[in-house]
């Protein structure tokens, strides 16, 4: 079963940085997406970036390339997100996602091809 845990969220001023961790468990593969996805209230949830596991494959909404980046170390099997110039419409809270790749679109940037979510942690930006 896999388990994802978020941390690392919390308030910053608007050009501020925070690195987002999710530590993975329960994979059976290394064949597996992982993702970060937010949620601001009463919008949808939204992909931020991805990462294919075993090929480093990497993809960014627009709205964070440049400034947002996902990596992995396989030794701790952990997700980070690390967010430079922080903007207050980057506020909402921010999940990490895992499954294996869909079969109609590969690794996405979807939410609804992942099953498996951790809890979530909040990033507020003012400005």
């Amino acid at each position: 079963q896999v388990q994802l845990v978020e941390s690392g969220g919390g308030s910053v001023q608007a050009g501020g940085s925070l690195r987002l961790s999710c530590a993975a468990s329960g994979f059976t593969s290394r064949r597996y997406c992982m993702g970060w996805f937010r949620q601001a209230p009463g919008k949808e949830r939204e992909g931020v970036a991805r990462i294919k596991i075993d090929s480093n494959s990497i993809d960014y909404a627009d709205s964070v390339k440049g400034r947002f980046t996902i990596s992995q170390d396989n030794a701790k099997n952990t997700l980070y997100l690390q967010m430079n110039s922080l903007k207050p419409e980057d506020t909402a809270m921010y999940y990490c996602a895992a499954d294996l790749p869909s079969p109609w679109v590969g690794c996405s940037l979807r939410a609804n091809v992942y099953k498996n979510w951790g809890q979530g942690t909040q990033v507020t930006v003012s400005s």
